[in-house]
């Protein structure tokens, strides 16, 4: 068990290192932080800290950094997270303000969130599979070629081009909009993937053009519809890893596979257990099972009418976790509400 003290000593050593990327010795500390004890008795503290395997020495100086283990302890002991200003609190809003649908909310979300901390920044898209399909239209581009845009009630707006067998007049694309739509409108994304399956097997009377045409576009909306229930991440930042790569002792190629496949993190994210506040945080060596063992991911749900997910930050164990997960915190807040006023708005 640690001590109240030692508790204390292990947040100032965190804060320091984190602060000055150098090992933290017993007389930073006593210079730094108001103890009121002797730089012996906090030397004593640190020695009973590395038993505890919270803290290190990197090598032969009195200084010490803290462990995986050290960053859990002091992350589950936060009394509280250093609260953002006014004036990042306003950017957040206007900036988020400003999203059009929803794909552009969540890549603002994630550009606001990696400005704000210098970490990359991850937001989960909502589950789609309860969403219902709102409208469906589409425009002849000329020659064989037909935009199709589907819109569901959460906001998600989805734009593909179908080649088709021949090119169609302005009463075809009439026709094909309100068959289409039959199929589709006033239903979940789940039903309508099933529902063009189904329309689908039944494959075009022969000799019928706008049938051919009808099976072109449904392929596609079939295709957009299985990408709507797909779980995927938007992610902004990446390039921060480079400029931090001093903080990590190995390569960061594992973190860059991550972020490229997407799969690693998903998988991540969905196993993170939350705390009362709604946050989580998976350090250092707790991630060996998905190949990151030295980054830690910060996590926190927002919610939407067709269900949670979650929006966070991938970096370094060495990070400012109180102003990090206060961030994540303040985004999925703001996330939250704008879904909401969203939904209420409709």
């Amino acid at each position: 068990m640690v001590s109240e003290r030692g508790l204390q000593v292990l947040r100032a050593i965190v804060q320091d290192y984190v602060d000055t990327r150098e090992p933290v010795g017993s007389k930073a500390i006593v210079d730094r932080h108001a103890f009121g004890v002797s730089a012996a008795t906090i030397r004593n503290d640190m020695a009973l800290l590395e038993d505890e395997d919270l803290i290190v020495a990197p090598h032969t100086s009195s200084g010490r950094v803290p462990t995986d283990k050290g960053y859990r302890v002091f992350v589950d002991h936060l009394a509280e997270l250093r609260p953002l200003s006014t004036a990042q609190r306003s950017a957040i809003t206007s900036f988020l303000d400003e999203a059009g649908d929803l794909d552009d909310l969540l890549a603002r979300t994630v550009r606001a969130l990696t400005q704000l901390t210098g970490q990359v920044a991850i937001v989960q898209y909502p589950s789609f599979s309860r969403a219902n399909v709102t409208h469906v239209e589409l425009v002849a581009l000329g020659g064989p070629r037909v935009l199709v845009i589907l819109v569901t009630d959460t906001g998600r707006v989805s734009q593909r081009i179908a080649l088709v067998p021949v090119e169609p007049g302005e009463s075809d694309i009439a026709l094909l909009r309100a068959r289409v739509g039959a199929v589709l409108v006033g239903r979940s994304v789940a039903e309508s993937a099933q529902r063009v399956a189904e329309a689908l097997s039944d494959g075009p009377r022969p000799g019928v053009a706008l049938d051919a045409i009808a099976d072109a576009v449904l392929r596609v909306v079939g295709e957009e519809l299985e990408e709507f229930r797909q779980d995927r991440l938007v992610m902004a930042g990446a390039a921060t890893l480079a400029k931090r790569e001093q903080d990590f002792r190995g390569s960061i190629y594992p973190l860059l596979e991550a972020i490229e496949e997407q799969v690693t993190l998903l998988r991540l994210m969905s196993e993170m257990v939350a705390d009362e506040k709604g946050l989580s945080a998976s350090i250092g060596r707790e991630n060996e099972p998905f190949g990151l063992v030295e980054a830690s991911v910060l996590a926190s749900r927002y919610d939407g009418s067709t269900g949670g997910a979650r929006v966070g930050l991938l970096g370094p164990t060495r990070m400012d976790y109180s102003s990090n997960l206060a961030a994540v915190r303040a985004v999925a807040h703001y996330l939250t509400r704008m879904l909401e006023d969203d939904d209420s708005s409709r």
